[in-house]
C-alpha cells in the first residue's frame, strides 16, 4: 500500500490478524522492508505486523536531506497513526533500531517495547560517515557497494546475500545520503535516560559497523533491558541467521505480551480487549452479590482458560462464537459479540458468511434472525 505523510508517499505493507499485537519492522540504511521477510512470516501468525520503506527507501519517495533521526522517527509514528495504530512493538536494524529508540524518546506513550538489532547509540560521526557519503554523492551507490556488502553479512555467496546487494544497488542515492547524514549527525546523547520501555537489544558478534560494545552501551542506557548476542552473525543477521534472529524477536513477544499468571487476571484482560473497556466497565458497576459468583465463573473458566489459549488467535475465536451463538438462538450474546468484532477483526463481510453456515447447518429462520440483529448492530456501531 501506499500512504501521503505529510511531504512523502510511503510504501508499507500489513500482515496478519488485525486483532493481533501490532508490530513494526523498520530495515537497515540501504535496503528496504524485505529484509525483514523471514522474521514478518513468523510474526504474522499471531501479530499484526507492519513493514514500512522508510524516507528515501524502496518505493517511498525520496526527499532532499539531510534527514535527522527525528524526522526518521516521526515519519515511522505518523505512519502508524494513518493506520489507526496508536501504540506499538517496534524493532529495527541498524538505522532502524535508532528510529526506534528515537520514536520510544520522542512518544514514549506510543511505544510499547523495543527490539533494537545491530545498532549504536552513535554511528562514528562525520569521521566514520563523510567519506562515504562523498562516495556516494560522485558514483552512486555502486562506489561503496562492496565494502558495505562485507559489513552486512559474512557469506556473500548465499542467494539472500546478493538480494541484499541488489536492494542497495537500486536504493535513490538522494535517500541514502539524506539517512546517512542522520546517522553521521547522531551525538549519542539522544537517548540515554528517555528510553524506558521493555526492550531486547540483539546483535551479531561479529559485527564490526555496530559491534557487541555497542549494544552494551544500549544495554546500560535503558534500564531493565535484556542483550542477545547471536553467534557468527555480522550487521544483518535477517537472512544470514534467520532462525537465531526470528527466534529472539518471538521470544521477546511472547515476554512482552504475556498475560498475568492467575486465570482471573488474565480473563479480566482479556475480556476487556475483547468487549471493551466501556462494556466492561458497565457490567462490572452493575455488579451484586447475586452475579459476582457466575461473573468470576466465566472470568476465570472461560475469559482466563479458553480465551487466553494460544491454540486459537481472537479472530478465529470471535467467528467460532458468532456461530454459535446464532445457532443456539442466545440473541443477547449474539449482539454483544458482533459489537466486539470492533475490536476481534471480523468484517461484516465475515459475518454474512457465517450466517450462510448456521442458515445451511441450523436453519434458515435461526440464520435469518440472526442477519436482522446482526445489521441492527452493525448500523448502530456505523453511527
Amino acid at each position: 500500500m501506499f500512504i501521503q505523510l505529510d511531504d512523502i508517499a510511503v510504501h508499507a505493507e500489513v500482515s496478519g490478524p488485525d486483532s493481533g499485537p501490532p508490530v513494526l519492522l523498520l530495515h537497515s540504511l540501504g535496503t528496504n522492508f524485505h529484509m525483514w521477510g523471514p522474521q514478518a512470516k513468523a510474526l504474522a501468525k499471531r501479530h499484526r505486523v507492519i513493514r514500512m520503506d522508510m524516507r528515501g527507501h524502496g518505493l517511498t519517495e525520496a526527499t532532499p536531506g539531510p534527514y535527522t533521526m527525528d524526522r526518521l522517527a516521526q515519519d515511522a509514528l505518523a505512519l502508524l497513526h494513518a493506520l489507526g495504530i496508536h501504540a506499538a512493538h517496534v524493532a529495527g536494524v541498524s538505522i532502524g533500531g535508532h528510529i526506534a529508540m528515537r520514536m520510544a524518546a520522542l512518544a514514549p506513550e506510543r511505544i510499547l517495547s523495543l527490539m533494537p538489532c545491530d545498532t549504536a547509540l552513535d554511528f562514528g560521526g562525520a569521521t566514520n560517515w563523510q567519506g562515504r557519503m562523498d562516495a556516494v554523492a560522485a558514483g552512486g551507490m555502486a562506489a561503496v557497494a562492496d565494502a558495505t556488502l562485507g559489513r552486512w553479512v559474512l557469506d556473500r555467496s548465499l542467494a539472500s546475500s546478493k538480494g541484499l546487494r541488489r536492494m542497495l544497488l537500486t536504493t535513490d542515492p538522494t535517500g541514502w545520503l539524506g539517512c546517512a547524514a542522520a546517522l553521521r549527525d547522531t551525538t549519542g546523547s539522544e537517548l540515554p535516560g528517555r528510553v524506558r520501555c521493555p526492550t531486547t537489544i540483539l546483535v551479531g558478534d561479529r559485527d564490526e559497523s555496530t559491534p557487541v560494545a555497542a549494544a552494551q552501551a544500549i544495554h546500560a542506557a535503558i534500564p531493565e533491558s535484556k542483550l542477545v548476542i547471536i553467534a557468527e552473525a555480522a550487521h544483518i543477521p535477517n537472512f544470514e541467521r534467520e532462525e537465531a534472529m526470528t527466534r529472539a524477536l518471538l521470544a521477546h513477544m511472547k515476554l512482552v505480551t504475556a498475560l498475568p499468571a492467575s486465570a482471573a487476571e488474565a480473563g479480566m484482560a482479556v475480556r476487556r480487549r475483547i468487549l471493551g473497556e466501556a462494556h466492561v466497565d458497565r457490567s462490572e458497576a452493575a455488579l451484586t452479590a447475586l452475579d459476582m459468583p457466575f461473573r468470576d465463573f466465566i472470568l476465570e473458566g472461560v475469559w482466563g482458560r479458553v480465551w487466553t489459549r494460544p491454540g486459537l488467535p481472537y479472530r478465529d475465536r470471535s467467528l467460532l462464537c458468532l456461530g454459535i451463538l446464532a445457532a443456539l438462538g442466545h440473541h443477547d450474546e449474539f449482539r454483544l459479540h458482533v459489537r466486539a468484532t470492533a475490536n476481534t477483526g471480523v468484517t461484516p463481510e465475515e459475518i454474512a458468511e457465517i450466517l450462510l453456515q448456521v442458515a445451511a447447518y441450523a436453519g434458515v429462520p435461526t440464520a435469518n434472525t440472526a442477519l436482522r440483529l446482526a445489521k441492527d448492530i452493525l448500523k448502530e456501531m456505523e453511527g
